[in-house]
């Protein structure tokens, strides 16, 4: 497998680099966050190994940048925070597994094995349609009956996890969690905001509005003969 390793420790780098390229797999480091993340954008790889805790850009902004951009890439974040809430947290920033600091090197084969085949089997979905809307993830672009919608990046991650659930209602604690990585209700009306915002792009000008607000649940996309 081709991996890449995103670690500012040079000695723990150096020896994790050493043992995964003995175990036959070709792989490459990052010391920096900035550098990772450029590296895993322009690279072909089966798997991340990326530290949590890194300068200048730490591992969870990483990987939950890839993710909003569509990129699927196995993720594992090595960290020497173990505590339950810590893997909680890697886990719902994009990460697919979470090690802790000092861990087994025969164990860590052994998951990003895993890891590897995950992605073998899964192919990376790129594009998601909903009724006449459809969404590159990879380009970050959206249309609606051939025309270009222009979203903000919050705009573009809401629609993208309404049109992943497209036909079933999704809470507001459900929103706060997967698109503003809120685990409590700020109390305020954000959400209200962006999905009239995105109400107003998607809806407008077409004859049958997409997005539906279902009082007292939440709100529901779904296409426009449903």
């Amino acid at each position: 497998m081709h991996i890449l390793v995103i670690e500012d420790d040079r000695e723990a780098a150096e020896w994790l680099l050493k043992g995964l390229r003995e175990a036959g797999h070709v792989a490459d480091l990052a010391t920096t966050g900035p550098e990772g993340l450029k590296m895993a954008r322009e690279g072909d790889y089966d798997v991340l190994i990326v530290d949590r805790m890194l300068p200048d850009m730490d591992g969870l902004t990483i990987v939950r940048t890839l993710r909003e951009e569509g990129d699927q890439t196995p993720a594992l974040f090595l960290s020497a925070l173990g505590e339950v809430e810590d893997k909680v947290e890697g886990l719902r920033a994009g990460g697919d597994d979470y090690l802790a600091k000092p861990y087994s090197f025969s164990e860590l084969l052994a998951r990003i094995e895993v890891l590897g085949r995950r992605k073998t089997a899964e192919p990376v979905q790129t594009r998601l349609r909903v009724g006449d809307m459809e969404m590159d993830l990879l380009k970050r672009r959206v249309t609606r009956a051939g025309k270009e919608i222009l979203l903000q990046p919050r705009e573009f991650k809401l629609l993208e996890y309404l049109m992943r659930n497209a036909g079933n209602v999704v809470t507001r604690t459900m929103l706060l969690e997967n698109v503003w990585n809120y685990h409590f209700d700020p109390q305020t009306n954000v959400i209200d905001v962006h999905i009239s915002r995105l109400r107003g792009k998607i809806d407008k000008e077409f004859d049958k509005p997409m997005l539906h607000t279902v009082r007292g649940a939440g709100y529901v996309l779904k296409a426009p003969d449903e």
